[in-house]
């Protein structure tokens, strides 16, 4: 019987690594199998094969429980589980949780709110799927006060410094006073330093940003530098939303190969059966 799993996802599954940081020490030659360096998706019997990080065994668990936490980032802390510099990282939040965790997807050291950590590998790589579309809310306080222009522009998508245009977004308008204007703005991607660069390019500055949602998760009145675990009936909202993000983006990648099959003059799609509806593409964003 093969009991191989594949390096990334083992270090994962475990909580000892996520996955894109295995896959940086792996090529970076940090991470060796019975003595010999790592390849990416490298095949593992964690029952037979010894794994090592900078020449540390990493001992496999039989049975791994798994950790859902959420936590209130405060401004000045790194989204990650550890800096050579020495700056302030979540991991300081979470010292003494019994498990080790990481965090599932990033919050800038500037902005604050809502960032889950977890050490079930599957739950993270489902969440952070660029494809899933998961909705995430921010409180946004902006300088100076906000056009009716640029909140179209915000809501239909706009073009950042990188060339890249975003996805449409749900903006809304919770205060406006003369100098500043707070937003609320759900987006349903995760581009780096998104929501300053969107403000950016509209000639809004950011002064304070503040993640309230994830989904269905809800920050709430948890205090900043807090965190606590999710609830059951938080955890089961958040596996079906993230379940009904899942099949729709499965699909849709279904009905793009069915269109590609040869024999179909191009730029032509598949026939809709007749009276099916078309697959739906509204954003999940927090209802």
């Amino acid at each position: 019987m093969d009991n191989t799993i594949r390096i990334q996802k083992l270090l994962s599954d475990q909580g000892v690594l996520s996955r894109r940081r295995t896959e940086e020490l792996i090529r970076e030659g940090r991470i060796t199998v019975n003595g010999r360096p790592a390849r990416l998706g490298h095949p593992v019997d964690p029952g037979r094969d010894i794994v090592a990080i900078d020449g540390e065994r990493v001992w496999f668990k039989k049975k791994k429980k798994n950790y859902y936490v959420m936590l209130h980032k405060p401004r000045g802390y790194l989204t990650t589980m550890q800096d050579d510099r020495g700056r302030r990282t979540v991991a300081d939040l979470v010292a003494g949780f019994p498990a080790h965790l990481y965090p599932v997807g990033r919050l800038d050291k500037d902005s604050e709110g809502l960032l889950l950590l977890t050490n079930d590998g599957n739950f993270a790589n489902t969440l952070m799927h660029p494809g899933n579309h998961i909705g995430k809310t921010y409180r946004v306080t902006v300088r100076p006060e906000v056009t009716e222009d640029q909140l179209v522009r915000l809501a239909a998508g706009v073009t950042l410094d990188d060339g890249y245009t975003t996805q449409p977004a749900q903006v809304h308008v919770l205060a406006q006073q003369p100098g500043r204007a707070v937003l609320q703005v759900t987006i349903t991607e995760g581009k780096n330093r998104q929501i300053r660069r969107m403000c950016e390019a509209v000639g809004l500055e950011v002064a304070r940003l503040k993640r309230t949602y994830i989904g269905p998760l809800k920050l709430g009145m948890l205090q900043p530098g807090e965190y606590r675990e999710l609830t059951a009936g938080e955890l089961s909202a958040i596996r079906a939303y993230m379940q009904k993000a899942d099949n729709r983006r499965k699909g849709e990648e279904a009905a793009g190969k069915a269109a590609e099959k040869p024999g179909r003059p191009a730029g032509e799609t598949a026939p809709k059966p007749e009276g099916r509806k078309p697959l739906s593409r509204k954003p999940l964003g927090r209802r």
